[in-house]
């Protein structure tokens, strides 16, 4: 397994900053992320699609870093209702492109998550199957996503992309090893698979190590971010709306690995992903809003290293 960095989390930095941090903290990877919900400035998917000087550049950049691509993120929601989801597509369509250009096989996503109706503007996320207009809901939203999700794994294949990483995370159709399941079934390609996040299902309640056991055939790459459940939840339960920036108020935070979960813990994860037959990026993502970002990424980078398995 290779460590390596979203460069989200370096978002404030130019590419050849980013680089620069990434060869100082000793990684060799790094998931760079081309729009959407990315906020980072690295990647200019139209210039780079288009012109295949700044691509060289791109990757001599990162070269002389001693850096490589471990996957291209764009994570959106392709399947919101009218001209929004039609954007997020049709990004995500652009990466495939540049994935080929770069000879990049894995693509990181989110599943999205369509409206509850055709006449919705906004998508619905349903956690219960009660009232019993849930179930309609879920039916439609199933019915409305498999289409899209046909086509995008299509145009995926089209450019020599050989894995789509879907993230669980709150507010998406895919947010655990179910639901994984059932569109992988009826979309029928297994270039679908996981993004293997320990922090979001640490919020939701699920248990990692067994989510990876559960999905050991098909974990395509693997996020590094671990949370810390909060005394407020004991009142307020982990559904919470406050932005990250309110850390000091919410039930549970992102936090830098070792801080929510001890190194014990993250050794367990790691030599279950070996076990799992996984070989791939370790790629950390720095969302801790409580210290200072470059003392985050040592930290994260000394826990893993230790935790690695021999």
């Amino acid at each position: 397994m290779k460590l390596g960095l979203v460069t989200d989390s370096l978002a404030d930095r130019s590419l050849a900053e980013a680089a620069a941090v990434c060869r100082g903290l000793g990684l060799e990877q790094v998931e760079l992320g081309c729009g959407n919900w990315s906020p980072a400035p690295h990647v200019d998917l139209k210039r780079l699609t288009a012109d295949a000087g700044a691509r060289h550049r791109l990757l001599d950049t990162l070269g002389e870093n001693g850096l490589t691509i471990s996957a291209l993120n764009c994570s959106g929601n392709p399947l919101f209702p009218g001209e929004k989801g039609a954007g997020d597509r049709a990004v995500a369509e652009g990466t495939f492109l540049l994935a080929e250009q770069l000879g990049v096989e894995t693509v990181v996503m989110m599943s999205g998550l369509p409206g509850g109706c055709p006449e919705d503007r906004t998508p619905t996320w349903i956690v219960t199957s009660w009232p019993p207009e849930t179930e309609e809901i879920l039916r439609y939203q199933w019915k409305a996503a498999v289409p899209v999700w046909k086509a995008l794994a299509a145009r995926a294949r089209d450019h020599g992309v050989k894995r789509i990483a879907l993230e669980f995370h709150g507010w998406q159709l895919v947010y655990n090893v179910e639901t994984l399941r059932r569109l992988r079934s009826e979309v029928g390609d297994d270039i679908l698979g996981v993004n293997l996040d320990p922090s979001h299902l640490f919020w939701m309640g699920a248990d990692p190590v067994e989510v990876a056991r559960a999905l050991a055939d098909c974990i395509y790459h693997v996020h590094i971010k671990d949370v810390r459940l909060e005394p407020a939840a004991g009142q307020n339960t982990l559904l919470d709306t406050k932005g990250v920036l309110e850390f000091a108020s919410r039930s549970w935070n992102f936090v830098t690995p070792g801080t929510g979960h001890d190194a014990a813990w993250w050794r367990r994860f790691l030599e279950t992903l070996r076990d799992c037959g996984y070989d791939g990026a370790l790629s950390i993502e720095q969302e801790d809003y409580t210290i200072p970002l470059e003392e985050a990424l040592q930290k994260a980078v000394s826990l893993l290293r230790q935790a690695l398995p021999a």
